[in-house]
């Protein structure tokens, strides 16, 4: 395997791309390619046997196209499968709950910490559990925020639906003393403002995608996988299984640039 394949990126959607955009800004040289599951998104209701099973179809869609690393760009697929795929996988997998919650423990002073996610990554207490094993003494309150992801797929999270559901969905977080807040789904970040105006300026923000790509940066020195520095402007590649136009517009909104190749793919079995 060379050095210069690139690193896969999956998601229920278009989060994952918060974790995208940090890694072309970290890792300039890496080859990018991304797939978002918009036909069948969001994961968080979904059962926990449906997940893996389309976790799974993606993988092996970005295995065929022989990348070095998975990157799995979603915190509901990373708390029901990361294990599984890991064990299984001979490339590094890496995913977005640990780099979230080890940075959540180095800003909170309080010791206590919020996390929102999605119902199955709230019900899995993938965050309380990684987060109390380095830290007994410390609080997590986690909140599942449903409506979330849709306003993102929905290319919503600018208005002022979106700040009516972001108010009324976090009300139980405001009166618990928290002063960290991880934003424990990668679709998340795209609700950064609202968010942020709702639990006031005295609470950090963790976003865990753009935590992780810290991660991915030491594993491919660990592995001696790095890309060589001399490669600059590699190809990268998206793919999305709904809607071609409406993920086109969402990355380049989001990635602020409008070269952005999207591929529409069939990937169910």
């Amino acid at each position: 395997m060379s050095n210069n394949n690139p690193i896969g990126f999956i998601d229920s959607g278009v989060g994952g791309l918060t974790v995208v955009k940090e890694a072309l800004k970290q890792l300039p040289h890496e080859q990018v390619l991304y797939l978002g599951d918009t036909a069948r998104c969001p994961y968080g209701p979904r059962p926990v046997e449906q997940i893996k099973a389309y976790t799974w179809e993606m993988t092996r869609f970005l295995l065929n196209k022989n990348i070095k690393m998975l990157v799995i760009a979603c915190n509901t697929a990373t708390a029901v499968v990361l294990d599984e795929i890991r064990n299984e996988l001979d490339i590094p997998v890496v995913g977005v709950i640990g780099p979230g919650s080890h940075a959540a423990l180095k800003c909170t002073e309080k010791n206590i910490i919020g996390v929102i996610g999605t119902e199955t990554t709230v019900n899995q207490k993938a965050y309380s559990q990684m987060i109390q094993h380095k830290s007994v003494e410390t609080e997590v309150i986690e909140l599942a925020c449903p409506k979330f992801v849709p306003l993102v797929e929905s290319q919503q999270a600018n208005s002022s639906i979106a700040k009516k559901v972001v108010a009324e969905t976090l009300r139980p977080l405001l009166k618990t003393g928290m002063d960290t807040l991880v934003l424990g789904c990668t679709h998340y970040p795209l609700l950064k403002k609202p968010i942020q105006n709702i639990v006031g300026s005295a609470v950090t923000l963790i976003d865990s995608g753009a935590e992780t790509i810290s991660e991915v940066s030491f594993v491919l020195d660990y592995f001696d996988i790095t890309a060589d520095k001399e490669r600059n402007h590699p190809s990268h590649e998206f793919y999305t299984t709904g809607s071609e136009e409406l993920f086109k517009s969402i990355s380049e909104e989001w990635l602020t640039t409008d070269q952005i190749p999207v591929t529409h793919v069939v990937i169910d079995n």
